[in-house]
């Protein structure tokens, strides 16, 4: 089970696209984005350690998001 809350989920999809969602959709839609969170933060982080910080920064998802071309 995701850690992401399936009202989370729900309400995302609710504000943006004024459509509802199912239970089964929400707790899909809330292990991708899961694992798309554990593969930007593995990313960030080791660009911090690059850079010599402990702490990961705007700048470090930035790149995150340029390097996916």
């Amino acid at each position: 089970m995701a850690k992401i809350p399936r009202t989370a989920i729900k309400q995302l999809v609710k504000s943006y696209f004024n459509a509802s969602i199912t239970e089964g959709g929400a707790d899909a839609m809330a292990k991708m984005l899961e694992q798309e969170a554990k593969r930007i933060s593995s990313f960030a982080v080791d660009n911090a350690k690059k850079e010599n910080r402990s702490k990961v920064t705007r700048k470090d998802i930035s790149k995150y998001v340029i390097g996916k071309d």
